[in-house]
């Protein structure tokens, strides 16, 4: 551990590592690149593709649920590659690769060898949640490299760094911001972690108040958004953790760490985490270990999902592989082999169950072979499908549905439709594959499409997903059942879908819509 400030010497130099070096560092993180694009296409697209597509149509400094990275994100992808999946699903497959590198990179900064970053590459490159969060575009993809970005230059900074790299860590976690809230948490945590670690000469740095400013001007814009739109993020996840998110008590949340992560993995971790708190040799980079012990107990004693606790795993997963190399330092080089194939095949082997690598009816006899019944980090009913599988399932077909119920209106009927969707995926997918299928323009009052408002619809002539019979012949002149949308491996309350046309709405559109607003 003799070399833990030697190898932050390299921010200050600029000194490039031999090709050895190089080709280790490299190997994994290309082959993770690879796996993921040549994986990219899954079941199809996912539901909340489709709604932050729908987002980047419509470029702002905010959004009901998320900060306006992700559309911004999803807008140039759609512009660069279409509809084409793979191309949508470029960047979390880069995400990937950046996060497997930066790991293995802060492995060495905590003074590990090369089997350091080797095992730690491999912990991000197997790990369940990372197969599942980097399969689809999101803003967690996005979060996870940010965050383990975030991590490398914090530990090059707790070692002794040029301060002005504060400067950077400023601009990440600004642009983090902008993706997403819990890049906050990470500061919060960090700043914590300095208190405890006594580390005070780093508060009478002046570049690290620089950062902190920049970050706070970058997400300034989406503070002002909030403020003008009345704070409905704040709404949301008061309305999600009410009564959509399943509560797991802080129990729960720690023992699905170990899914999360990958049993041995997580055990790893645990160590390095304990390494980072305790051992004389990292008091240094203390201040990180105590800010994630900050961001677990947060997310642990409040309603959270599990995998809100995922970026952490790329500051754990260096850690934990230091002290693996270090405890088997006395042994042959062997053993070492065998532990990392035996982490990266225990992983693996259920890798299946977190990413869609396998059909359909292969999956679940894979799943019941190993005894996995599908789960949610929802309150929702499930089907045969796990919900994050059972969500890539039908959105084509049912725009497609939808399509064909419009061609079979008369055409001055046609010519004023509108289809309601309950929720932001049924909305999403009629506007994402409705054009090309000639269905009418989509509208909702879920999140941020209750915000998008009903644009050209008048509510004279609505295709409306799902709803209550007898509630819509209480708000429209006539209501007749068009079709039946069918779909085995959706979610259970997207098969067997009424589709209802419905005319002539009894309130003024702008009073109706006030009330249909839904945030969750």
């Amino acid at each position: 551990m003799a070399e833990l400030v030697v190898r932050d010497e390299r921010w200050k130099s600029g000194k490039s590592e031999g090709r050895g070096e190089l080709w280790v560092r490299w190997a994994l993180p290309l082959a993770t690149l690879l796996f993921f694009v040549g994986t990219a296409a899954g079941y199809g697209i996912f539901r909340d593709e489709l709604y932050y597509l729908a987002c980047g149509r419509r470029l702002a400094w905010g959004y009901v649920d998320h900060p306006p990275g992700i559309a911004l994100v999803a807008r140039l992808a759609e512009l660069l590659f279409g509809g084409w999946l793979p191309g949508l699903r470029l960047l979390p497959a880069l995400a990937a690769a950046g996060t497997v590198l930066l790991v293995g990179d802060s492995a060495r900064a905590l003074g590990g060898g090369r089997w350091a970053r080797l095992l730690a590459q491999l912990f991000a490159a197997t790990a369940p949640i990372y197969l599942s969060l980097f399969t689809i575009l999101s803003m967690n993809a996005v979060d996870v490299v940010i965050w383990a970005g975030l991590a490398r230059m914090a530990l090059a900074l707790l070692a002794g760094a040029d301060p002005r790299l504060w400067l950077g860590f400023g601009a990440l976690a600004g642009a983090g911001l902008l993706t997403k809230l819990d890049v906050g948490l990470l500061g919060a945590g960090l700043g914590v972690g300095v208190l405890l670690a006594r580390r005070f000469e780093l508060l009478r740095e002046r570049w690290l108040w620089a950062g902190a400013a920049l970050a706070a001007l970058m997400f300034t814009p989406h503070v002002l958004w909030q403020v003008e739109h009345g704070f409905p993020t704040r709404e949301f996840v008061a309305a999600a953790q009410a009564g959509k998110i399943q509560d797991i008590g802080a129990l729960g949340f720690a023992a699905a760490q170990l899914e999360m992560a990958g049993p041995f993995a997580a055990l790893v971790a645990l160590a390095g985490l304990a390494w980072l708190l305790g051992a004389g040799a990292a008091r240094r980079f203390r201040p990180l270990g105590w800010a994630v012990v900050v961001v677990f107990a947060v997310f642990a004693l409040g309603v959270s999902k599990a995998y809100y606790f995922a970026p952490a795993w790329s500051i754990l997963f260096p850690a934990g592989a230091v002290v693996l190399e270090w405890a088997t330092a006395r042994w042959r080089p062997r053993l070492l082999r065998a532990l990392s194939t035996l982490a990266a095949v225990s992983t693996l082997a259920f890798a299946p169950l977190a990413k869609p690598l396998l059909p359909v009816d292969a999956y679940l006899r894979y799943a019941a072979a190993l005894g996995f019944a599908p789960g949610s980090a929802e309150t929702h009913r499930l089907g045969r499908l796990p919900q994050f599988f059972a969500d890539m399932h039908g959105w084509q077909d049912l725009a497609a549905t939808v399509a064909r119920v419009a061609a079979a209106l008369p055409a001055e009927d046609r010519a004023r439709a509108c289809v309601f969707g309950r929720n932001y995926g049924e909305a999403g997918a009629v506007e994402h594959f409705g054009p090309a299928l000639g269905a009418p323009p989509a509208i909702s009052g879920h999140n941020s499409y209750w915000l998008w408002g009903p644009g050209d619809c008048t509510g004279e002539v609505l295709i409306v997903l799902g709803g209550d019979p007898e509630r819509l012949a209480s708000q429209f002149a006539s209501v007749e059942r068009a079709a039946t949308f069918r779909c085995d491996d959706c979610m259970p309350y997207e098969n067997n879908l009424p589709i209802h046309v419905a005319r002539g709405l009894r309130a003024p559109l702008a009073e109706a819509w006030s009330e249909v607003r839904h945030y969750n």
